[in-house]
């Protein structure tokens, strides 16, 4: 998908229950309640001849004992289905915090946090699913200062935010404008669908088309050549073109009028809410947005169905119950999750990125999962501080490389180890991470994931992984969000049983101990390009648990 199909995917997603991350739609599955054994990401590459990670491998030593330690590790993210079959007895619990008494017990800031806190929920207990693109805030926060000016009218301290602002606008401009033709020519649509619907009941009395259906007979129909998006508006009302207006519906999932309609409110909202400068998400929070203060937000972190997907999934493979006999298997019964809540439609905002891991850092994680991202920073310099003070916790925080098939050296993604501005790394505890397919071969890479010899550390399993959904049910989703919890859960597995080893340490263990393939692979977004697998990140490897767990062995020892 082209970067401005993302933010419908979002929208889209959000209200149905989807997640708020931008990446790549499967087809769909059928959900179901049974086990794959075992999924394809957790076999080992030696024995299973799959460019998996050998989790499976390592918990299949007898001389690995068993551990009584835990571990937390925090997960930013949607909310969460704290309910699910997959997932009792693994989230955290705040034991300074008595529930539901209206107290800060813990005096820690944040009022009945039991299980974690969401950073976008309202003082009346609610949430909200929208928010706006970080471009559209930084053109709103420099757009009286920036505009009409030029690089000969500035200082030199403010070239920096001035081509950050002109990249900004010109991002919510397209999009905007892209947004703008696609209403419009649903609104066209709606109009046009009841005469296309009685021109079809003509061919097929009985309305059971297929998409199939429709091809055929729009190959007899059509009256020129020109495809629909070239005639939209042109007001065509040939037959060839109406069976046109239905194909088109049908190749985009949507068969019916109510399906258009519904998908024109949710572009109403993106333009109306994601990318208006009048719009402004924080109004709903009553936070002061321009302060890193907190206390806002609310504790409901399982609370709205529709926003649980996301981190349901990234959770599950982190921690997921590996002796009830359902579902999956998660890396250890000893994780587990806090769950914290900062994605919507949109962008995350930097303050709630920021206190959420000061949040992580000070009630006890050791690691940090962030399954987000997004290519404008507007408060950049907080949740730098934010990753340094992580640092200096010894807390790991694991990023994903995102599905914008973006190299990552040259065009930024946030939040990041790396200053874009100074051209600096800015600490040494964050673990970026591509995703990678089960074909060893030049689609070893994932065709939507971010990529880089600098700014990418590795690569880990991203595609067709099979994982828990809300409601007790299991299936199968795609895009780095997935592949960063497993380098989370290998982290997480060296520290239970090596509690001794330094962040810096298990970081370079996890990059070191990967698997490396001697291959030639499809660049993403390449256009058909191919470079060394090798020269896609620092590590030039794909994850793997158990050689990591041997090295974590052998650098304990010393």
């Amino acid at each position: 998908m082209q970067k401005n199909h993302y933010l419908f995917v979002v929208a889209f997603c959000t209200l149905v229950g989807c997640n708020a991350l931008k990446r790549e739609p499967e087809p769909k599955q059928d959900q179901t309640k049974q086990t794959e054994s075992p999924p394809w990401y957790i076999k080992d590459p030696v024995t299973d001849k799959v460019p998996g990670i050998a989790l499976e491998r390592f918990h299949a030593q007898k001389k690995v004992s068993k551990t009584a330690n835990t571990i937390i590790v925090a997960v930013l993210d949607t909310q969460i289905d704290a309910n699910h079959e997959d997932l009792q007895g693994q989230l955290w619990r705040n034991e300074k915090e008595i529930p539901d008494n209206a107290l800060d017990d813990d005096h820690n800031g944040y009022t009945d946090d039991v299980h974690g806190w969401n950073f976008i929920g309202k003082k009346n207990g609610g949430f909200f699913s929208w928010g706006n693109l970080e471009c559209v805030r930084i053109v709103r926060k420099w757009k009286n200062y920036f505009q009409n000016k030029d690089t000969t009218q500035l200082h030199e301290d403010d070239l920096y935010h001035f081509n950050e602002y002109q990249k900004a606008l010109s991002d919510q401009r397209s999009q905007q404008k892209y947004y703008e033709g696609w209403r419009k020519s649903l609104q066209f649509r709606i109009g046009v669908y009841p005469e296309a619907k009685a021109a079809l009941q003509k061919i097929f009395p009985r309305e059971d088309y297929t998409l199939r259906d429709l091809d055929s007979v729009y190959k007899i129909y059509k009256i020129n050549d020109k495809p629909y998006w070239e005639r939209r508006d042109d007001n065509d009302r040939d037959l060839g073109a109406l069976i046109d207006y239905m194909r088109a519906g049908f190749q985009s999932g949507q068969k019916s009028l109510d399906d258009i309609v519904k998908t024109k409110i949710d572009l109403d909202s993106i333009l109306q809410r994601n990318l208006s400068l009048d719009y402004n998400e924080r109004d709903f929070i009553g936070d002061n947005s321009q302060k890193l203060d907190k206390g806002y937000g609310n504790n409901k972190v399982s609370e709205f169905k529709a926003n649980q997907k996301h981190s349901t999934e990234v959770s599950a493979i982190l921690a997921a119950n590996r002796d009830n006999k359902v579902g999956i298997r998660g890396f250890s019964n000893q994780i587990r999750i806090m769950p914290l809540c900062i994605l919507l439609s949109g962008d995350e905002y930097d303050k709630d990125i920021a206190l959420a891991i000061y949040y992580a850092v000070n009630n006890g994680a050791k690691i940090i999962n962030m399954s987000f991202g997004k290519e404008f920073s507007l408060q950049q310099q907080w949740v730098t501080d934010a990753i340094q003070y992580a640092e200096k916790k010894k807390v790991l925080i694991v990023h994903i490389a995102g599905n914008n098939r973006k190299n990552l050296d040259d065009n930024s993604y946030f939040p990041s180890d790396y200053s874009y501005k100074d051209h600096t790394e800015i600490s040494n505890n964050l673990i970026t991470v591509g995703a990678t397919t089960q074909s060893i071969d030049s689609t070893l890479v994932y065709q939507s994931s971010g990529y880089g010899k600098k700014n990418v550390d590795l690569f880990a399993p991203g595609h067709q992984i099979y994982t828990a959904k809300p409601n007790n049910l299991y299936d199968y989703d795609s895009g780095t969000s997935l592949a960063a919890p497993m380098v989370s859960g290998t982290a997480a597995l060296i520290w239970l049983h090596y509690p001794n080893l330094s962040v810096t340490e298990v970081k370079q263990i996890i990059l070191n101990s990967g698997t490396a393939y001697d291959l030639e692979v499809l660049i993403p977004g390449g256009e058909g390009k191919k470079a060394p697998f090798k020269d896609l990140s620092k590590s030039g490897k794909v994850l793997n648990t158990f050689n990591a767990m041997h090295m974590a062995e052998q650098a304990s020892k010393k």
